[in-house]
C-alpha cells in the first residue's frame, strides 16, 4: 500500500524574451537554448499535455521555425497536446512559436499578431561627410557590401531585400494557415499585414481559441489537483553572454542588425549596447 500518491503535473515551460538575438544579461530564444528543455518538458510527465507560455515581441525566422518544428516533432513523438499561453505579447516570431500549440490561449489585454517581417537600420554616409571621415572597404563579389549603412542605398539592393522578405514572410504565412486552418476569419490582407490586435480581436479574428489563465485551464482539462510544475531553461545569463558571441540574422520577424557594421557586434560592449537597443526596440514597437 503506498502512503503517498504523487500528484499529477503538467510541465510548464516559459519562453520569455527576443528570438535569436541576446542582450548582455539574457541569452536570446533559440532551440540551441530550448532543445534540452523542450525534451525534459514533454518526456516528464505520464499525462498527455504540455504547456507554454509565450512572452516575445519576435526576432529571428530562423529560430522561431526551428522552435516551432521541435515542439511539434516533440508532441507527436511523445503523443501530447500543447495548449500555449500568451502572456504580455506574443507576436512576429513569438505568434510563430505559438502556432505549434493545438489550442492558444491569452490574457484579455495581450498583445497578438503581427503576421510579417521587417528590416530595419540607419544610414551614416553624411555623419562620415559632415566629420571627414573616409571609409576604405574591399569586397570580392559584386553584392558583398549590399545594404552598407555608410554608402548611400541602392535600388537593387532594396528589390533584393524585398524578394527576401517576400520569401520569408510566405513561409511565416503558411505556418499559420496549416496550423489555424479554417479557424482563420477575415481577409488575409489584414490578416497578414503585419497589424496586431488585442485578445478579444484575435479570438474574433481566430488567431488564437480563447481568453483564459493556465491554471484555469489546465485544471479545466486535467481536472482539479493537476499541478503546473514549471521546467528550468538552464540558461546563465551574463556569464553564458561572455562564452558566446551573438548572432542575428539580415531579416527579422521583429529587427534586424545587418546594417551594424561587424566591428560594432560580437562580444564587445559597443555591441552588447546595440544588442539590447535591438531588444529593447522590439518591445516598444508594442508600448511594452
Amino acid at each position: 500500500m503506498r502512503l503517498f500518491r504523487r500528484r499529477e503535473f503538467i510541465p510548464v515551460l516559459r519562453l520569455s524574451g527576443p528570438i535569436g538575438m541576446a542582450t548582455p544579461l539574457r541569452p536570446g530564444l533559440s532551440l540551441a537554448t530550448l532543445a534540452g528543455p523542450l525534451e525534459k518538458a514533454f518526456k516528464s510527465s505520464k499525462l498527455a499535455g504540455v504547456a507554454i507560455a509565450i512572452n516575445s515581441p519576435g526576432g529571428s525566422p530562423v529560430q522561431s521555425n526551428l522552435i516551432f518544428n521541435r515542439i511539434r516533432h516533440l508532441a507527436k513523438e511523445n503523443n501530447k497536446r500543447v495548449h500555449v499561453f500568451c502572456e504580455d505579447v506574443a507576436a512576429s516570431g513569438g505568434y510563430y512559436i505559438a502556432v505549434a500549440g493545438d489550442e492558444i490561449y491569452a490574457d484579455p489585454s495581450s498583445i497578438v499578431g503581427s503576421i510579417g517581417v521587417i528590416s530595419q537600420g540607419f544610414g551614416f554616409q553624411k555623419a562620415l561627410e559632415k566629420y571627414g571621415i573616409e571609409r576604405r572597404v574591399y569586397t570580392s563579389g559584386l553584392n558583398k557590401g549590399s545594404l552598407d549603412p555608410f554608402l548611400p542605398e541602392k535600388a537593387e539592393d532594396i528589390e533584393r531585400l524585398k524578394a527576401l522578405q517576400a520569401d520569408v514572410h510566405e513561409v511565416f504565412m503558411g505556418v499559420v494557415k496549416a496550423r489555424r486552418g479554417a479557424k482563420l476569419t477575415g481577409d488575409e490582407s489584414d490578416l497578414f499585414s503585419g497589424a496586431f490586435w488585442s485578445a478579444k480581436r484575435a479570438v474574433e479574428l481566430g488567431l488564437i481559441d480563447g481568453i483564459g489563465d493556465m491554471r484555469s485551464r489546465m485544471r479545466e482539462i486535467y481536472g482539479p489537483t493537476v499541478e503546473l510544475r514549471a521546467v528550468p531553461l538552464g540558461r546563465s545569463g551574463l556569464l553564458s553572454r561572455l562564452r558566446r558571441s551573438s548572432g542575428t540574422g539580415d531579416v527579422s520577424f521583429g529587427l534586424q542588425s545587418a546594417v551594424i557594421p561587424a566591428w560594432l557586434q560580437g562580444d564587445s560592449l559597443a555591441g552588447d549596447v546595440l544588442s539590447a537597443l535591438e531588444a529593447r526596440s522590439l518591445w516598444a514597437r508594442f508600448g511594452l
